[in-house]
């Protein structure tokens, strides 16, 4: 019994690592003669390598297979798979996949951890993905290690791979925010742009059509401008007091330019400027919204260190951007006045500087049609609303038609529909301005001296 328990023993110590195995049968050689070129790419970028390997292994017969480390904190590559000494330390396993979130609420299962080998154009080709350091206290990235016959071999399904990363399958033509994390990695984020028509869009006509025809305009004609040596990279200030249509103007304009890539920077995520402007160049034709550009615009001697360095980062990458770009940046802001001068001080940062204007007499009836979709309004005269609301902002008269509704249903909440008189009306009034305070009359661009 004991001798056999030995052999046992001994025969399974001959056994060669089941890694090192299959790549040895794959290769039909020693693949610790092999050569491997590295590749690493972003976190965020998991799902265009998923797709893109997917697509570069279409019809190639891959075997895919998991890799089990010794540890949490063991690496693994394949120059340590490729030796029995060291391959011995890992074994083969089911393959590791996570969850991704992609457009539209739709979801890709993505390999996480896995060793693939194929052919391509007639030789073998082993390829691993891992993340990178385990041990590393920060966002870490996603390491690719290619092996083939030779170099060449190797930097040439590489270069491909690369390649198709960039073209970046699963952002383009999509809407984006882009969000630095606490451990220094980039979180790219899919949303919904709002349905914003034509009608909705409560500004002046002339205004509207210059605003149109610096954005959209340049998109429709991009190639004839292209041709004719026009540059196609610009960017739009959109600047007036809050709630008077900035933001909605901006959701606006990119949902009219359909195929364009959106990204939407605004709050924290000021801070992955850069990231958001190298993916724009990737995923052209794109638009960069950064909305309250005044957060990190404003005069330097009003900044914190870090302000200042993102306003830097900010001016620098709208001048590194080629001319041939079709990039557009549309900027809002709340205080002109005090935004930082070189923003628009030469063509190519900013081209374009309009004023969302308070709603005009004529704007300030439309809107009130908008609003009041789906109430009935008793009013003794509609003219004399308007005159009062003379100096508001679109949001004042939005807030004032939805606090109008509510007390029109705290009245008289039995009726087939809502019905708003007057009275609504002067209460709503009364609760914004007065009750609200200072505070929800500078919220809603109330000026001071109206209604």
């Amino acid at each position: 019994m004991a001798k056999k328990t030995k052999a046992t023993k001994k025969k399974k110590s001959a056994q060669k690592p089941a890694l090192f195995t299959r790549l040895r049968k794959h290769f039909g050689t020693d693949p610790a003669k092999l050569p491997v070129i590295e590749q690493t790419f972003q976190s965020y970028d998991r799902a265009n390598l998923h797709l893109t390997i997917e697509e570069l292994l279409a019809g190639a017969d891959p075997a895919l297979v998991g890799v089990v480390l010794p540890n949490l904190y063991s690496g693994v590559s394949l120059a340590r798979l490729a030796r029995p000494t060291t391959g011995k330390e890992y074994e083969e396993g089911p393959v590791e996949f996570v969850d991704v979130q992609l457009a539209n609420d739709q979801r890709l299962a993505c390999v996480k951890q896995g060793l693939y080998t194929f052919r391509d154009d007639g030789h073998p080709v082993a390829l691993l993905l891992t993340e990178e350091d385990r041990r590393a206290f920060r966002d870490r990235g996603l390491q690719v290690e290619v092996m083939a016959p030779d170099r060449e071999a190797a930097e040439r399904f590489s270069r491909k791979l690369v390649k198709g990363v960039r073209q970046g399958a699963a952002f383009r033509g999509k809407v984006l925010s882009v969000e630095e994390g606490c451990l220094g990695g980039t979180t790219v984020r899919f949303h919904k742009l709002p349905d914003v028509n034509r009608e909705s869009l409560i500004l002046p006509e002339e205004l509207l059509t210059r605003i149109e025809r610096q954005t959209m305009g340049l998109s429709k004609h991009a190639a004839k401008l292209k041709a004719a040596g026009r540059h196609l990279k610009r960017g739009i200030l959109m600047h007036g007091k809050p709630g008077t249509g900035k933001t909605l103007s901006a959701m606006y304009l990119a949902a009219q330019m359909k195929g364009r890539t959106v990204l939407v920077l605004t709050g924290g995520a000021v801070g992955s400027i850069e990231t958001a402007c190298a993916l724009a160049r990737l995923l052209e034709p794109a638009t960069i919204v950064l909305e309250d550009v005044d957060l990190i615009g404003t005069e330097r001697e009003q900044q914190s260190v870090g302000a200042n360095a993102l306003l830097f980062e900010l001016l620098n990458q709208m001048d590194g951007l080629g001319e041939d770009a079709d990039i557009l940046f549309i900027l809002t802001t709340n205080r002109p006045d005090f935004l930082e001068p070189a923003l628009a001080a030469r063509p190519g940062r900013i081209d374009l500087a309009i004023e969302v204007p308070l709603p005009d007499e004529t704007c300030r009836r439309r809107l009130f049609d908008l609003y009041s979709r789906g109430l009935k309004l008793e009013l003794t005269d509609l003219d004399v609303w308007v005159r009062r609301t003379n100096g508001v902002s679109a949001a004042f008269i939005r807030e004032l038609l939805r606090k109008a509704a509510v007390l029109a249903a705290e009245a008289d909440g039995t009726g087939p529909e809502l019905v708003v008189t007057d009275q609504q009306f002067e209460e709503a009034i009364a609760e914004l301005l007065v009750a609200g305070g200072p505070m929800t009359r500078a919220l809603l661009g109330f000026a001071s001296g109206t209604a």
